[in-house]
């Protein structure tokens, strides 16, 4: 029979041997771009990636947060369901539950705002009496005047009334969107009844994938459960101690501490201001200097000393990771990135590192502990735990 050559060298190139190259070329070849390149082209996309986000803030930021707050309420429904009750009645608790969830926290924010705004007008006294000690102690250290007119046009009633209703108002535009954040809300609680079930599916096929989602949404509900039991330690901390101090409305700023709580590091800060400032207006610097010291004796080692190691070890977030994403989501999303912080970067971790069995050696370097891997939730595998056998 004769020889089939042709065949022969067809196999010859299938494997790679061409005449000059090595088997060692071929191997270079499939190793693909240098690391360096893979590295630039990455952070470029990243870089795309995050102006994109930014552009589309204003949407994005009412998504992720009803994305949060329909992660954490949907056990709720699956325990529902797993006790018989009919689908329409889980999905209508937990619509109702998250709807009163944003409602709750979102109308405290605003009524704190409106109250403040409204004591000013009755500290017009106190008001022009700082404004004359401000006046001497400027011209007396040499300010000139135009410096000294200046500062004393900011130390009037009008003037911290039109700083508050500025905050004011960039808390109304966070929720300007609001019939846009209310009906995404509703499509995800309507699909999050069944998304447990597509999950299982998914799992069959892609389970690092479904590893990753359940550990974002386990370290999400972590997250703010720790949030929420150290938000009612301050709050009533804070309540008890500006009601001794004499701080009007305490019961209010006790509350205001509770939601701002939710802003890891600086949050004690932004719940300061309100009563530092009356207790200036009531007993002038020192009972002003009192509040502020008492904050940061309590607020300060309690939600910026304690807290986040708590929730670093609770999400797996080392606390420099924790203050950084603090900064990036807010510049990023704006307010609602600094109240989303940690829970955009369990799902950007879950995504970019515990999805890639590639991409793991990352979680040391990022976690709390040095652990690495998704918690395991409810009984299910984390991402980077070995299959189980079929």
């Amino acid at each position: 029979m004769p020889i089939r050559r042709p065949a022969v060298r067809l196999r010859e190139r299938h494997d790679g041997a061409f005449p000059g190259h090595s088997s060692g070329d071929a191997d270079n070849g499939a190793r693909g771009l240098p690391r360096g390149v893979v590295v630039l082209l990455g952070l470029a996309c990243g870089v795309v990636a995050v102006a994109g986000m930014r552009l589309i803030s204003d949407i994005l930021g009412p998504v992720l947060l009803a994305l949060m707050l329909t992660v954490t309420a949907s056990p709720m429904a699956s325990l529902l369901r797993r006790h018989g009750a009919p689908v329409w009645a889980a999905v209508m608790t937990l619509i109702v539950t998250v709807y009163l969830i944003l409602l709750g926290l979102g109308g405290a924010l605003v009524f704190a705002l409106t109250r403040l705004v409204d004591l000013m007008p009755q500290y017009q006294t106190q008001f022009a009496q700082l404004r004359s000690d401000a006046v001497q102690a400027l011209d007396g250290i040499g300010i000139g005047a135009q410096q000294v007119e200046e500062v004393a046009g900011l130390i009037r009633p009008d003037g911290v009334a039109d700083l508050v209703q500025t905050v004011l108002g960039g808390a109304v535009g966070v929720l300007s969107n609001g019939f846009f954040l209310l009906a995404v809300l509703l499509f995800f609680c309507l699909d999050a009844v069944h998304f447990p079930a597509r999950l299982g599916t998914v799992a069959r096929e892609r389970p690092e994938v479904v590893g990753a989602l359940r550990g974002f949404a386990h370290g999400t509900r972590r997250y703010l459960l720790v949030s929420t039991i150290f938000g009612i330690i301050v709050a009533v901390v804070d309540t008890l101690m500006l009601w001794a101090l004499g701080i009007p409305l305490p019961l209010l700023w006790g509350l205001l501490s509770f939601i701002t709580n939710y802003i890891p590091n600086i949050g004690f800060v932004i719940g300061l201001v309100p009563p530092a400032l009356l207790g200036l207006l009531e007993g002038g610097p020192k009972l002003m200097a009192l509040v502020i010291a008492l904050y940061c004796v309590v607020n300060f080692v309690i939600q910026s000393v304690i807290q986040p190691k708590i929730i670093g070890d609770a999400v797996g977030l080392s606390a420099s990771v924790s203050f950084l994403s603090l900064v990036f989501w807010t510049w990023v999303l704006g307010p609602l990135g600094a109240l989303l912080a940690i829970p955009l970067s369990l799902l950007a971790r879950g995504l970019l590192v515990d999805i890639d069995p590639t991409s793991r050696w990352l979680g040391p370097l990022i976690s709390s502990d040095g652990s690495e891997g998704v918690p395991a939730t409810n009984g299910h595998r984390p991402a980077d735990s070995p299959a189980p056998p079929k």
